[in-house]
């Protein structure tokens, strides 16, 4: 299990790695564009957008045809995307490409999921998903420092010819290492209306439909820190592109503290009574932070420990909330987490944009988080309602199809 949780963990990794790993260069873009801070940031909408959208679609055909064959498909995409960027003219073309590198990275979020719901339920699930995000939380560590470093050395376009090696790296680990999960008797077909079909199904699922809500609104104010943070950090406190990066690596730790605390917070409490307790304490975080950069006390510190406390709040509820949603659906697993993950990156395509509106300053994050989980709360208790919950089935014994 731990060269699996690797191997998709490495996948899944493409997307912090798309996304961050450029936040250091998005001064220097403005400028060498010469555009707006705002319109910059749609440059990760275009990200995000690609990233719902393509879940929309993989995920159905995953159920189709097998998890492999999409999972590559998609990460070639991304490939050929980045480096397009190299040689992109002006903003259009960049926020064109951004949305072809988030369709194509969409297959390794929405396959990934799938597989973890081919092989664990319930608790094992939400175990085997902390796994997978201390995997891929070094990326989110990893890729904005390994941005600044690249700015050392080349521009902005030099970022995007790392992540095209790192494409072509997962291609040759997944053809040769990743194996098939869904076996050929638990596949799905039906086309157009057989997916039509299936996303109605799901949708009729209130507490499905609330827990994936939950993701998104958790997802959204983890997007709305990685979205202002450059700003608030590099502009608003002066910190060079290095000394942002560190910072944001930083705070990254503290997600990644979060999701391996959590297999061991299983063994006394459900993943719903979790999920309850993170999303009400990143609420409070939240809050905390928008009250103290409205008054102006604190400076950076008052910035950043709130923020760190929204980012370990959703290390503790991003496992869970997709556990508990998918264990609701095996027999269509990647439709389901193609719905979970389009609507995660789509509540983050929203609100990235918004940060840059309402000025891309530490009150504009406070307020954004803020606003996002108390709405997460208010769908916990009056769709979801947890206590209502069956305890998920456990099935910790995984079977390979080959």
């Amino acid at each position: 299990m731990a060269r699996l949780a690797l191997i998709l963990g490495a996948f899944v990794a493409v997307g912090p790695l798309t996304i961050d790993m450029y936040l250091p260069a998005l001064p220097a873009l403005r400028a060498d564009l010469r555009t707006t801070s705002a319109a910059v940031q749609l440059t990760l909408t275009g990200t995000l957008v690609g990233l719902a959208v393509g879940q929309l679609v993989i995920g159905p055909w995953s159920d189709a045809l097998g998890r492999r064959r999409p999972l590559l498909a998609g990460t070639a995409l991304h490939v050929l995307a980045s480096l397009l960027v190299l040689v992109a003219p002006n903003l259009a073309v960049l926020a064109v490409l951004r949305v072809l590198q988030g369709v194509g990275t969409a297959a390794a979020g929405v396959v990934a999921l799938a597989i973890v719901r081919d092989l664990f339920d319930g608790r094992a699930a939400a175990t085997m998903l902390s796994r997978l995000f201390l995997v891929m939380g070094i990326a989110p560590v990893l890729a904005p420092t390994i941005g600044g470093e690249v700015l050392r050395f080349t521009s902005w376009r030099g970022v995007f010819a790392v992540l095209a090696g790192y494409g072509l790296l997962l291609l040759a680990v997944g053809a040769s290492r990743l194996p098939e999960t869904l076996p050929p008797e638990r596949r799905r077909s039906g086309g157009v209306r057989g997916t039509v079909r299936t996303y109605r199904m799901l949708l009729r699922d209130r507490a499905y439909l609330g827990l994936v809500l939950v993701a998104g609104l958790s997802m959204a104010a983890l997007f709305t820190y990685v979205a202002g943070s450059s700003f608030v950090y590099q502009r608003q406190f002066g910190l060079d592109e290095q000394q942002f990066g560190l910072l944001f690596g930083a705070g990254a730790v503290w997600l990644i503290a979060a999701t391996q605390l959590n297999p061991v917070l299983l063994r006394w409490w459900s993943p719903a009574q979790i999920l309850v307790a993170a999303t009400c304490a990143g609420a409070l975080a939240g809050g905390v932070l928008l009250t103290l950069a409205a008054i102006g006390t604190g400076g950076l510190f008052a910035v950043v420990v709130p923020l760190w406390a929204v980012l370990f709040a959703a290390g503790l509820a991003l496992p869970n909330a997709p556990a508990l949603a998918l264990s609701r659906h095996g027999e269509a697993a990647g439709s389901a987490a193609a719905l979970l993950g389009a609507v995660q990156f789509g509540v983050g395509a929203a609100v990235s944009p918004v940060v840059g509106l309402l000025g891309n300053n530490a009150v504009a994050m406070g307020g954004v988080i803020l606003a996002a989980l108390t709405l997460a709360i208010a769908v916990l208790v009056g769709v979801v309602r947890p206590w209502q919950l069956p305890e998920p089935h456990e099935d910790p014994a995984p079977a390979f199809a080959h």
